[in-house]
């Protein structure tokens, strides 16, 4: 197991602590005045799910879960369980939505993806940076609306809802940073 000082924790990543596993969910560097810095972290368990609250010293060290990562294929959704087969064995897995969290809104039926492992356990997945989605609702473009600045709301293929310019219409396919959910650009 890999130590990582408490000021290098990034958003996303897998720590252990007692024996759990731990994915951050949220964390801040604070600096109070002539007081040490400590780092706040929001974390979710991955086994039950439930979310907890740390406060770390800056020179404070994290077990880092070291992953296993193999290519999948995610095939379908069941309830709150998603599907995945292995590409090379064809062995199928399901992670729960919880486990996956907003990573759900980019996830297209037959795509393939990495998914990370914690010994034999799914943990999570690794998303591309962008996705092609399709419109599938979004109210028509303004003719010769040409301000930079307007957006409007769109409905995607699976769900996710993010803001596009005037021009983009239903029916179109756009690229979204898996990052930000943001719209980057026609596909």
């Amino acid at each position: 197991m890999a130590s990582i000082q408490a000021t290098r924790l990034k958003k996303g990543m897998l720590v252990k602590m007692e024996q759990d596993l731990f994915r951050v969910l949220e964390l801040q560097h604070v600096t109070p005045g002539n007081l040490r810095g400590f780092v706040r972290i929001k974390l979710r368990n991955i086994r039950n799910g439930s979310l907890s609250d740390q406060k770390l010293r800056s020179e404070d060290s994290v077990e880092r879960a070291t992953l296993d990562e193999r290519q999948m294929q995610y095939l379908y959704q069941d309830g709150a369980d998603y599907y995945f087969m292995d590409t090379d064995t064809f062995d199928q897995i399901h992670i729960s939505s919880e486990a996956l969290g907003d990573s759900v809104n980019y996830l297209k039926p037959e795509m393939t993806i990495s998914v990370e492992f914690y010994g034999t356990e799914p943990v999570g997945i690794e998303l591309p940076q962008t996705v092609d989605l399709k419109v599938t609702d979004t109210v028509p473009g303004i003719k010769g609306a040409t301000a930079s600045a307007q957006v409007k709301p769109a409905t995607l293929e699976t769900g996710l809802v993010v803001q596009v310019p005037p021009f983009v219409n239903e029916g179109d396919l756009i690229r979204v940073s898996t990052d930000t959910g943001e719209y980057l650009s026609r596909a």
